[in-house]
């Protein structure tokens, strides 16, 4: 399961309901995919298909709604 956590612009914001314990986010994109940890500091952990400038602009997505992204992973995993 991939719950879709937020959409904005081209990129939709999700994460795998049994992947790993340490909190990330998986960005999705028409052209590709990051996954980004969210701890100790929002950083790129791996990306296929993403030009710098989709990079820059899911990592820009994913500051914006750290907080949402936050409160679903309590939400889905508790805590």
């Amino acid at each position: 399961m991939a719950p879709t956590i937020v959409r904005d612009g081209q990129f939709r914001l999700f994460f795998f309901s049994r992947e790993e314990s340490r909190i990330h986010v998986h960005v999705s994109h028409a052209d590709g995919e990051a996954k980004f940890w969210l701890t100790p500091q929002v950083a790129l952990a791996d990306h296929t298909g993403l030009s710098d400038n989709q990079l820059r602009q899911a990592n820009a997505v994913v500051v914006t709604h750290l907080k949402e992204i936050h409160d679903a992973w309590k939400h889905h995993f508790g805590g």
